[in-house]
């Protein structure tokens, strides 16, 4: 499923959500060899988070907050997700239990 909005601020997550900005694969190596489409089309499991909601509510309605903040890079399952397109930049929307872990550098 895939929706448009015409700025990324517009969209803000609910609950327990991510958006994410997935880095785009290189098309050109470092010694100059360009790739095919076919080589850098699958997306990198590697994203940016543009935005988080508040947080899921446990069964006492407390509010658990997400792990990740905006601004982190996250490593991400193969799939899943929600397009969501801003243009010609492609965003996705995960739950934060999707998200496989937090890089730190």
């Amino acid at each position: 499923m895939s929706a448009t909005f015409k700025s990324i601020k517009s969209l803000v997550p609910l609950l327990d959500r991510v958006l994410v900005q997935r880095f785009k694969a290189e098309a050109k190596t470092a010694t100059g060899v360009f790739l095919p489409t076919s080589a850098t089309s699958q997306p990198l499991p590697e994203a940016t988070v543009i935005a988080v909601g508040p947080g899921a509510r446990d069964k006492a309605g407390n509010i658990i907050p997400v792990s990740v903040s905006p601004g982190d890079r996250v490593l991400l399952p193969g799939w899943g997700g929600n397009t969501i397109k801003v243009g010609e930049e492609e965003y996705f929307l995960f739950k934060d239990s999707e998200i496989l872990a937090k890089i730190k550098e």
